[in-house]
């Protein structure tokens, strides 16, 4: 597939890709092909469906989460493989039952998201992450790292000022650095852990970000494909060192993410805009599960990466 997209730069042809977080399954879309019907995304305004008439409240979502027993254990063994020093930062994620039916292509049209896509009844994302974007050839990402209830007093000193989430932060800073240093020159770090506050349909949150950027030249469009496969997986929804959390990933989660935590993007003929296919419903075997978790360090609190795991589950409302 890295070839085809390659093939589609070189060209000018713009394209759709989707691809999941093991890779096994991605696909790469000339616009002009797509089934509005079967795929709708929506990527900052660059989007392939009209407005949909009308009001839609975006439904709060009552889930039954993966029980604190069964998250423990998984936790335990993320840590102990971090005191054994073969990881310093692991994103543990879990599925959440839905206790309802939902409309995913209501919840398309009606979060309030930078990047939103539709696929096939299978699951609707709602993504607050931005992947990658290249724009006049310079690429840049940002990682989103660190989240805490917006009703909690003075929240975003609490946030910015929490050794934990700053340390997980600078891992994460660290670690996208490396990974764009593959493919661009001059990387550096342009905003570092600056705050966005995210509304939902049960309670407001606030989410940490920073902006690296790099260049890549006038060229990149004929390597677009290369570019883009040799950033897998984010680092954000994996960790650092990638290739050792990787296996540590797959022996405490015990399922395959498939799309969750996969990435996919717009390149428009000239440009690329990219996400993290984060705040996630799947529909499987007649049932609808929410996808969510979030970065353990050493340093992690159980109880609170297990709360912030459910807090996590909602659609954004503005």
């Amino acid at each position: 597939m890295r070839n085809y997209m390659n093939s589609l730069g070189k060209a000018g042809v713009p394209f759709l890709f989707i691809i999941d977080f093991e890779c096994r399954r991605p696909r790469v879309l000339p616009l002009c092909g797509i089934d509005s019907d079967e795929i709708k995304y929506n990527l900052r305004g660059i989007t392939n469906v009209p407005p949909r008439s009308g009001k839609f409240r975006p439904p709060r979502l009552d889930a039954a989460p993966v029980s604190y027993e069964k998250y423990i254990e998984a936790f335990h063994r993320v840590t102990e493989s971090q005191r054994q020093g073969d990881s310093y930062l692991v994103n543990l994620t879990f599925p959440s039952l839905l206790l309802h039916e939902y409309n995913l292509g209501d919840i398309f049209y009606g979060s309030i998201a930078p990047y939103r896509l539709y696929y096939r009844g299978e699951f609707v994302v709602f993504s607050p992450e931005t992947f990658v974007t290249i724009r006049n050839g310079i690429i840049s990402s940002f990682p989103m790292k660190g989240t805490i209830d917006a009703a909690l007093p003075k929240a975003v000193e609490s946030l910015l000022n929490d050794e934990k989430e700053r340390a997980e932060h600078l891992t994460i800073v660290d670690l996208l650095r490396n990974d764009l240093g593959m493919v661009a020159r001059n990387v550096r770090v342009e905003r570092f852990m600056y705050t966005e506050t995210i509304r939902t349909s049960g309670k407001n949150l606030i989410q940490a970000s920073s902006e690296i950027c790099g260049d890549l030249g006038d060229d990149y469009y004929e390597r677009i494909g290369d570019i883009i496969w040799n950033l897998l997986p984010a680092g954000s929804v994996s960790g650092a060192p990638k290739k050792r959390t990787l296996e540590i990933i797959r022996d405490a989660e015990e399922y395959a993410r498939g799309y969750y935590t996969g990435v996919f993007g717009v390149f428009d003929g000239e440009n690329l805009d990219s996400a993290v296919m984060i705040r996630f419903i799947e529909r499987k075997d007649g049932r609808y599960y929410y996808r969510s978790g979030g970065g353990i360090t050493v340093y992690s609190d159980p109880e609170r990466e297990y709360r912030e795991l459910i807090d996590k589950i909602y659609v954004p409302t503005g």
